[in-house]
């Protein structure tokens, strides 16, 4: 039984030893030696090296010269270490309530223009980089007059940062929020907001 129980004891620390400590040390040395950028959480720096955010994670764009996010519900809004959406049913009386009110804010004149779902919605993790094509585009009109700027150019920035579905059909055409907002100030600093 004594032995029995020294070999049980004995695998369970060899077993913690090299599953809890040298394979994750083992990927993360393979992960940073071939994928640097994606292993050190795709940051973006400005060119005075300055942190901005990240590629993966989304953040909240208010102003009105800036392309907005998708909305958040995680804790109090991309909350990283809150991740997670409302969970509210469609037919919930809250989640009506704040489509309706961000729908208003995004089409305050009631041009019956169809506001894209992905800017009324907040989606499942909260922390969505990216929105769809449509979403950016029916910003273009509202940002350009913001940043004084013809609605073809910044039409033409939003065309420029639109990533296709990845071989060709997996996923959905995106464009990533923040290098979006961060090539339109390249474009017009002294407009930005």
């Amino acid at each position: 039984m004594k032995k029995l129980i020294i070999t049980s004891v004995l695998y369970t620390v060899v077993t913690a030893v090299l599953l809890g400590v040298v394979y994750p040390l083992a990927v993360t040395g393979l992960a940073h030696l071939f994928f640097p950028r994606q292993a050190e959480g795709s940051l973006i720096h400005r060119a005075d090296g300055t942190l901005v955010g990240s590629r993966l994670i989304g953040q909240a764009f208010s102003g009105p010269g800036y392309f907005w996010s998708r909305p958040s519900a995680a804790g109090n809004g991309y909350d990283a270490g809150n991740s997670g959406g409302s969970n509210y049913a469609p037919t919930s009386a809250a989640l009506v309530s704040r489509v309706a009110g961000t729908v208003q804010t995004l089409n305050p004149k009631g041009t019956g223009a169809a506001v894209p779902i992905d800017l009324a919605t907040a989606s499942g993790s909260g922390l969505d980089p990216d929105i769809s094509p449509a979403a950016a585009f029916y910003q273009v009109a509202r940002v350009a007059a913001e940043r004084h700027m013809s609605e073809d150019a910044v039409r033409g920035l939003v065309a420029a940062h639109v990533t296709p579905r990845q071989f060709g059909l997996l996923g959905e055409p995106r464009v990533n929020v923040l290098q979006l907002n961060l090539d339109l100030n390249k474009m017009a600093p002294a407009a930005a907001k």
